[in-house]
């Protein structure tokens, strides 16, 4: 056990040091955010206005959001090939108009790196692996992995779990609450075993995720089911 726990406390090490070089801080991001709430709306019932809402984004095509009336500019652009990734955002946050030509966006960009790599990672909460938004029912794209029954019939031990669980909680509200995040807090054990298993074998695709549930072993994800489980929200 104390060797899993090293093993996991040097992926939560990891993992952080992934998150902040390569998508940066979230909490700022959502303050500087700030600076294009009048057009942009994310989150929960985000809808469209001057510009497009901003729910998974990431992977999607430019000039297509569902509803939404986009520049020639931009249908131009997303019909050449150009997604939303971090690289295509930091470039356009960088310089909006030089990465797309004639664009209606008035807003001149983030000139520091910090600022939209800030940005990029408070967006990113907001597209899930598989891109579905997560204020989703979680329990509907979290058990789309086959997973070998006698894993599935493993009993979990919450203590061990709860020791386990420091890194999950960096970004999971133990609250229960969404804030761009899927809540794990009272997920069916199944569910959750099928979900971290998933990302363990890459079948979902999220770089942290997969780095992190590939250091963990079947019991450990058994206890951490069994403690997310029955934690008290």
């Amino acid at each position: 056990m104390m060797r899993a726990a090293i093993s996991l406390a040097a992926a939560a090490c990891m993992t952080q040091a992934a998150v902040a070089s390569e998508l940066g801080d979230v909490e700022r991001g959502e303050r500087l955010f700030a600076k294009c709430r009048s057009c942009h709306q994310v989150g929960e019932g985000a809808k469209n206005r001057t510009g497009p809402q901003l729910n998974n984004l990431f992977g999607r095509r430019a000039g297509t959001a569902e509803g939404y009336s986009f520049s020639k500019a931009f249908e131009r652009a997303g019909s050449k090939g150009l997604e939303w990734h971090a690289e295509t955002l930091d470039t356009y946050l960088e310089n909006p108009k030089a990465l797309v030509p004639g664009t209606r966006m008035t807003f001149a960009g983030f000139d520091a790196p910090q600022d939209r790599a800030d940005v990029i990672a408070y967006l990113r909460g907001f597209s899930a692996s598989p891109a579905n938004y997560p204020g989703a029912d979680p329990t509907a794209r979290q058990t789309d992995h086959d997973v070998d029954p006698a894993i599935l019939a493993l009993e979990g031990d919450p203590e061990y779990g709860e020791y386990l669980s420091s890194e999950c909680k960096t970004c999971h509200q133990t609250s229960g609450a969404d804030k761009g995040i899927p809540p794990i807090v009272h997920l069916p054990r199944d569910t959750f075993v099928a979900a971290m298993h998933a990302y363990k074998d890459k079948a979902r695709k999220h770089p942290v995720m997969n780095m992190l549930a590939g250091r963990l072993g079947n019991e450990e994800i058994a206890a951490l089911a069994a403690y997310f489980a029955t934690l008290e929200d």
